[in-house]
């Protein structure tokens, strides 16, 4: 197991790589780095779909700067980690519960032998959802949780009310490894910066489109049906009204103000609703909020701040 380094996009000091190997026999690739002399605490990264660990690189040393280990996986079927289907570019699920067994195999493998305590979590809109459904089971590995534009809804699906059950429906006959319906292998991360709908800045979007061009093993194309199946069922329990409600972790969930790929609206409506929660709307600010530009990031990270315990006053 390797991490892509190039000029634009160093490794930061001090990474540890690891192959974690899941119960149900998926290889998974892992990292971690230590904390600055004197300091003890990890946060764990936790990517949105088609997202690898290399993404996070500046995201690692805003972390370390802060004082805290960080560790970060790839899912299932993205990055590095093992790809289900013989075309690596269609991301590939049956059900959320297989990235649960990826967030547990990554916290007994790696995090709680090799990190240093107490431990708190970043998840971005997939990985978000998994936080979600970990802290919801009564899972307590994270003292705080803070989530960047989770996946509870869509923005933007034609027809949505019947988007769910129509993948449910396909997926049971058999279409499940299919490409959605207008998908297809293309790179979403190799696009034209114009008019992309995750980030406006131009630096970091061209950066991560220059890791990818380096390393193509790293990209991801559109979910297929089984993958848009298991997440619509994902998000139908995060429509229960009683779901969040049921939350007791801490947890603070920060909006981007101009996002088209998960639903703002139902985010705060979520977010309210949490028994142990705060929320943040950042006007302006696309899905990618840790890839966004600065004035935006800072936003984000005062939050965080003031969130987690720990962190140095700026």
């Amino acid at each position: 197991m390797k991490l892509v380094s190039i000029p634009a996009n160093p490794v930061p000091e001090g990474a540890v790589v690891a192959e974690l190997r899941t119960p149900d026999g998926v290889s998974l690739r892992a990292a971690h780095w230590p904390p600055p002399p004197g300091r003890k605490g990890t946060v764990c990264l936790f990517q949105g779909r088609t997202e690898c660990i290399e993404k996070y690189f500046e995201v690692v040393r805003d972390l370390r700067a802060r004082g805290f280990a960080v560790a970060a996986l790839d899912w299932r079927g993205q990055g590095l980690s093992q790809r289900a289907l013989k075309d690596p570019f269609k991301g590939h699920l049956n059900s959320f519960s297989e990235y649960d067994t990826d967030l547990a195999t990554f916290m007994q493998q790696m995090v709680l032998p090799d990190c240093p305590p107490p431990y708190f979590a970043i998840g971005h809109s997939t990985g978000g959802s998994v936080l979600l459904r970990a802290a919801h089971g009564g899972q307590r590995w994270f003292e705080r949780i803070v989530l960047s534009a989770p996946l509870i809804r869509l923005a933007q699906v034609q027809m949505l009310g019947f988007a769910g059950p129509l993948a449910r429906a396909m997926h049971l006959l058999g279409f499940g490894r299919l490409y959605v319906p207008g998908g297809g292998p293309e790179i979403g991360a190799l696009q034209p910066f114009l008019g992309n709908p995750v980030t406006s800045d131009p630096v970091r979007y061209t950066r991560i489109a220059a890791v990818i061009e380096a390393e193509r093993s790293l990209a991801l194309g559109s979910p297929t049906i089984g993958w848009a199946d298991a997440a619509f069922r994902a998000m139908a329990q995060f429509a229960r009204p009683t779901y969040p409600m049921q939350i007791a972790q801490p947890i603070l969930v920060i909006a981007a103000g101009s996002d088209v790929i998960t639903s703002t609206a139902a985010t705060e409506a979520f977010a309210t609703h949490l028994r142990g929660g705060a929320h943040l709307l950042i006007p302006g600010a696309q899905h990618e909020l840790l890839m966004e530009q600065d004035s935006y990031r800072q936003q984000f990270w005062a939050a965080f701040d003031a969130f987690v315990p720990g962190t140095p006053l700026y």
